[in-house]
């Protein structure tokens, strides 16, 4: 399917009404002029144009992708209002939760599902750990829990998925669409593709290949509607270093309508917090280089920065790389929820996960000041632009990179849109995801809206956010290395120092009369932990800072990120 990003997002209608000819796939090459046949072949190159990776929509016709097919999944116009900002119903949740389908997690569904709710989310995915046991029987056995729960919240979206082992790599959370299907599809992907059920954990071409051909699997089974979609999402991505530069690319492009993207922060964020024992790192980020692991990446790698992982965080780093590329590559955020922080339960009595598939339901038990995770929605949190409530809504959203991501309820809202200048017609511009298509030497500025936090989050504090910076970097094309990991033409263009502390903030920066391609995103801080980036004071003078084992209070170091919008001029 190449390299298409998805062009089908919310465009700029006063560009999209005179689409460049470079740009309008409806003229053929042979009419084109010399310039606009090696402008149009350039953008090609660069994955910026041709058939969208996403994509059920027309590259450049604007339809927005939820308009795309049936929408009529469960949406009954329930869950929590939500925030409109934009235009969209941003709806928070998260998508890696595990249950005592996993062996080292202890809770039910519903209690994993009461807690999302109460702590603001409007939908979550149970990803259980794939192994042998799972394999057999965990996919069917958490389905009427699941099924149970979805009755029970009626304004919560449960997605069943599981905790993928990549074969060569790293963990993913792999999820569906919810129906008749759910269980066969989960059921027959984990049986064959499965690192630990298929023996295939090992970094080696054979077990890269099986990782393809699972992801390829799930999109096949969307194609011959056996279920409604299928999404992968790479967890903790840099934390044993086995997730190369190549097989994110691999995953990507082996059908980028299931492989969207990776967590930009892992859970287990309590991790880090001082206590008793010796230090543990933010995110359970303990490791250190293996015999599988990735050479080149630097020893920082594997240690968070601001919470967020590596691969994200740096400026100028492995992200950034495939952004410059043209690649659509998503990042969320979520809690990896297995044992909660001062909560006061333990694992059933006479437990036997090996023989039943599930460990026993959870009791009263001691204060649980040792462990690192917290609670669905209580601390980081997935934010998705969605048309509606519904499932298929908050997959299309993901699926379109209309994402952005918090700690600690940093912040309230955030609308960030691609503009022609001084363009200020209501939900006007192309919004995070999308690709504003101008022609060449036209003005074009980017809006930050930021509706600022006005109630206490879940440590009882009212955060203030102290500055946003833009980051910005050109459209390279594809790479010849696979492996590449720098972007070295992106840094941090501009940063604003924010003074307010309620309602609304806007910002405005202009990138003035613009002639190639780029692309921007957007980050912010509470401002009490920087450092200069990876890549240098000159690419990003202000960066998040290293977290230091044991000496990391989350709540003290908090941070958004959203996602990127692409300037596509021709």
């Amino acid at each position: 399917m190449g390299h298409g990003h998805p062009h089908h997002h919310d465009h700029d209608h006063a560009a999209d009404a005179d689409v460049p000819p470079a740009l309008d796939l409806s003229v053929p090459d042979s009419e084109l002029s010399p310039a606009d046949v090696s402008r149009r072949g350039f953008l090609r190159r660069t994955g910026l144009l041709g058939a969208g990776a996403a994509a059920a929509a027309t590259v450049l016709g604007g339809t927005p992708a939820f308009a795309q097919g049936r929408d009529d999944d469960h949406d009954h116009g329930r869950g929590h209002d939500g925030d409109s900002t934009g235009g969209f119903k941003w709806l928070a949740g998260d998508h890696h939760i595990h249950t005592q389908y996993s062996s080292d997690a202890q809770y039910r569904v519903i209690d994993q599902a009461r807690h999302a709710h109460a702590y603001g989310l409007d939908w979550i995915v149970i990803t259980d750990h794939g192994s042998v046991a799972h394999a057999k029987i965990g996919v069917e056995k958490v389905n009427p829990d699941i099924v149970a729960t979805r009755e029970q919240l009626k304004d919560l979206l449960v997605y069943q998925g599981m905790e993928w082992n990549i074969p060569a790599a790293e963990h993913a959370t792999v999820f569906v669409h919810p129906g008749r299907n759910e269980v066969a599809v989960l059921k027959e992907f984990e049986n064959a593709f499965d690192g630990t059920v298929k023996n295939a954990g090992g970094s080696s071409p054979a077990n890269e290949a099986l990782a393809i051909a699972g992801i390829k699997f799930l999109g096949e089974q969307v194609r011959r509607r056996r279920v409604d979609g299928a999404l992968f999402l790479a967890n903790h991505p840099a934390r044993r270093g086995i997730d190369s530069p190549h097989e994110i690319r691999a995953w990507r492009d082996a059908d980028p309508t299931v492989a969207v993207g990776m967590e930009g922060a892992p859970g287990h964020q309590a991790a880090g917090l001082p206590r008793a024992t010796a230090g543990r790192n933010r995110g359970y980020y303990d490791n250190s280089p293996s015999a599988d692991s990735f050479a080149g990446y630097p020893a920082e790698s594997y240690r968070t920065w601001g919470g967020y992982d590596w691969m994200t965080a740096t400026v100028g780093g492995l992200w950034d790389s495939l952004l410059a590329e043209g690649k659509a590559w998503w990042i969320s955020a979520n809690s990896d929820s297995h044992v909660n922080y001062l909560d006061t339960s333990q694992r059933g009595p006479d437990s036997n996960f090996d023989l039943n598939g599930k460990s026993n339901d959870p009791v009263y038990g001691p204060l649980l000041t040792e462990a690192g995770d917290y609670w669905p929605g209580q601390y980081s949190r997935t934010h998705v632009g969605a048309s509606s409530f519904s499932y298929k809504a908050v997959m299309d959203g993901l699926r379109a990179g209309r994402v952005w991501v918090d700690h600690g309820g940093l912040i309230k809202g955030l609308d960030v849109r691609a503009r022609v200048a001084g363009d200020r017609r209501g939900n006007s511009g192309t919004a995070l995801g999308g690709v504003l298509h101008v022609k060449r030497g036209t003005n074009v500025e980017v809006t930050i809206d930021v509706d600022l936090a006005d109630t206490p989050n879940w440590s009882q504090f009212v955060p203030v956010l102290a500055r946003v910076d833009l980051i910005a970097g050109k459209v390279t094309g594809p790479v010849s290395d696979k492996d590449a990991f720098t972007a070295p033409n992106t840094r941090v263009v501009k940063s604003f120092e924010i003074n307010k502390r309620t309602g609304r903030i806007s910002l405005t920066y202009s990138f003035g009369r613009v002639n190639e391609p780029f692309y921007l995103r957007v980050r912010g801080t509470d401002g009490k932990r920087s450092q200069p980036g990876l890549m240098g004071a000159g690419v990003d003078p202000v960066g998040p800072a290293l977290d230091v084992a044991g000496a990391a209070d989350p709540w003290q170091d908090l941070w958004f990120y959203a996602n990127p919008i692409w300037v596509l001029p021709s």
